[in-house]
């Protein structure tokens, strides 16, 4: 383990969003028993340290126990996190099921195998939690995978939806929860690369990668390279929900809107703010304001300087 300060300082910022994460979705209760999902990637090592961490100094008793599942893929190396978990002294079981000849033999040669392999996985540690009187289970998804996700449904399955942080299961059995929902997959990277910690490559399996998921990493790469801080936003939209001004009959009541309706910002959500295109400020995301009778075309993303040419796309 590197001990450097930048180390030190960077858990202690990664602890501090788990534990915001954990208090405000109410994670976490007195008595729970919450089995973490150790997969051998460097988010799963971050979460069990972080939960770990917040387990010695929390004012409330829970129970950690470990689980990773040996799904028999080709070339796992089943010795690492047995070794790893029982020099970090903590409770862990260790699932073996081949669940990588059931996929081989339903999925045809060169198509992903990711959705069957996940459902799959997702019914053994359902099992496993219940097999050990686990209430809670924790998972490894960050802030990048929430926002992804939510662009993988609203761009390829039509729906405003995404990953959250906390959802109960299909059986009513267990609380899934995502404690690291807070921080972002290049802080964990950091943290990762600083902790040494012994990775187990993500793709023994040889399948293709999910493209459409893919799509979205590099487009959200290249909007945070372009515009920094587009993540960040997109995962503040999500807790900032605004149904009167979406289009969802069910979360709404368009039809039976009146006069008498309250409604959140009414129109005033439409109102650009004052601002003067000639003092060189920035312009807001999406505005068109007027100059010399023309109309200033503004790239959806970020800010941008208001001094340029007039009918020039700002970049």
């Amino acid at each position: 383990m590197d001990d450097s300060k930048t180390l030190q300082k960077l858990r202690k910022y990664l602890e501090g969003r788990v534990g915001k994460a954990i208090i405000d979705y109410n994670m976490i209760e007195d008595g729970d028993t919450v089995l973490v999902c150790i997969s051998g990637g460097k988010d799963s090592y971050t979460l069990l340290t972080m939960l770990l961490a917040l387990q010695r100094r929390a004012p409330i008793r829970f129970q950690l126990i470990a689980m990773n599942l040996d799904q028999k893929q080709p070339g796992f190396p089943a010795d690492v996190l047995p070794r790893y978990l029982a020099e970090l002294g903590v409770e862990f079981r260790i699932v073996e099921a081949d669940t990588y000849s059931i996929v081989r033999k339903k999925i045809p040669e060169g198509k992903t195998t990711c959705s069957l392999c996940s459902r799959l996985r997702r019914g053994i540690i359902y099992r496993t939690a219940k097999e050990l009187g686990a209430n809670k289970i924790a998972l490894g998804h960050h802030r990048d995978d929430m926002v992804h996700t939510l662009f993988l449904n609203l761009l390829f399955g039509g729906k405003l939806k995404a990953m959250p942080p906390k959802l109960v299961t299909d059986d009513k059995a267990h609380v899934v929860i995502r404690p690291l929902a807070y921080c972002s997959e290049k802080d964990i990277s950091r943290f990762a690369r600083g902790m040494k910690f012994p990775i187990i490559p993500c793709n023994l399996c040889g399948s293709q990668a999910n493209l459409q998921r893919q799509k979205i990493r590099e487009m959200m790469e290249d909007w945070d390279h372009r515009y920094p801080g587009r993540t960040e936003s997109v995962f503040t939209a999500m807790q900032n929900i605004v149904p009167s001004h979406l289009a969802d009959n069910s979360r709404f009541d368009f039809r039976g809107l009146t006069l008498a309706t309250p409604v959140d910002e009414g129109d005033i959500a439409f109102d650009p703010p004052e601002i003067s295109a000639s003092s060189g400020g920035s312009v807001p995301i999406g505005l068109q304001v007027p100059i010399s009778n023309d109309n200033v075309i503004v790239e959806p993303l970020g800010r941008v300087n208001s001094t340029v040419r007039p009918s020039q796309p700002m970049r």
